[in-house]
């Protein structure tokens, strides 16, 4: 069996981030399976385009986009009990919605994007989505998922050279903080059904997520960008039940053979953590 036949139906998806990128390739996936969708993000006008094409389609679940700025706890709580109000439950939580380098480049008070001339407020702020607001959507959907005995929280980091690349701050340190989450959660989360792991691209990706100068620095290098699709066939396979027992766990898009069984694609794209295990800390 290969990923691209996994059915979800019956099972309802929250995915912030969803109006583009990987947000919306990972969502889409999800509706194409049969899941009902929640496509979460900042700006709800955004997610209309991602959302038409994929409702009303054939062997699609439900799609509706919602706002949700994952900063703020109440909007979080807010779009998790929507989410339940419309669908009686949710069972995969897809934590993809971040700010990325392009925001410290932007930024005004960015003198160069070495951490003591970067724009402090900006920098921040990236922490405060990236890391906090992962951590306020998983803090409402757990105690659902856990009382139902199954879920899935599927949190999208990054590459551990991206994590660790010199004038990458504080994106980089954002995702390592949330690769921690992952193996956090997974631990709390043992023994209840619900489930948590990492999902990465693999590399720099053709979306406006990345800066200009990544772009222009892979295209000096050679390097082909990759496409948001690269995320759809792991994710569908992390949704299911076939990944029961699953947890705190890192897979990679790009590794990932579309056309390979499951179970030899699913080695394939496994990762080893970028942190040390609890027992050798």
């Amino acid at each position: 069996m290969k990923a691209a036949e996994i059915r979800l139906e019956g099972r309802v998806a929250l995915v912030t981030g969803a109006a583009n990128g990987l947000g919306r390739a990972m969502a889409q996936a999800l509706c194409r399976a049969g899941a009902d969708v929640v496509f979460a993000d900042i700006d709800a006008g955004s997610t209309g385009a991602a959302v038409a094409a994929v409702a009303f389609q054939p062997g699609c679940g439900k799609a509706i986009g919602l706002p949700c700025d994952i900063t703020q706890p109440r909007d979080c709580e807010r779009t998790v009990n929507e989410t339940l109000r419309l669908f009686g439950r949710l069972d995969i939580l897809i934590n993809n919605a971040g700010k990325g380098p392009a925001h410290i480049e932007a930024a005004p008070g960015t003198k160069s994007k070495r951490f003591w001339e970067s724009d402090m407020v900006v920098w921040a702020k990236i922490i405060e989505t990236n890391v906090i607001g992962t951590y306020y959507m998983a803090r409402f959907a757990a105690p659902h998922m856990i009382a139902q005995g199954w879920g899935r929280i599927i949190n999208v980091t990054t590459s551990l050279s991206t994590m660790q690349r010199k004038e990458n701050s504080p994106y980089g340190v954002s995702k390592t903080a949330i690769e921690a989450e992952t193996l956090i959660w997974a631990q709390d989360l043992a023994g209840t059904g619900v489930t948590c792991n990492s999902l990465i691209p693999g590399g720099a990706v053709n979306t406006d997520f990345v800066s200009a100068r990544e772009k222009q620095e892979a295209a000096e290098a050679g390097r082909l960008l990759l496409e948001p699709e690269v995320m759809q066939a792991p994710v569908l396979w992390l949704a299911s039940q076939m990944s029961d027992g699953v947890s705190g766990k890192r897979y990679v898009g790009k590794l990932w053979p579309v056309e390979a069984d499951i179970d030899e694609a699913q080695c394939s794209a496994l990762e080893p953590s970028v942190l040390l295990p609890p027992d050798r800390t």
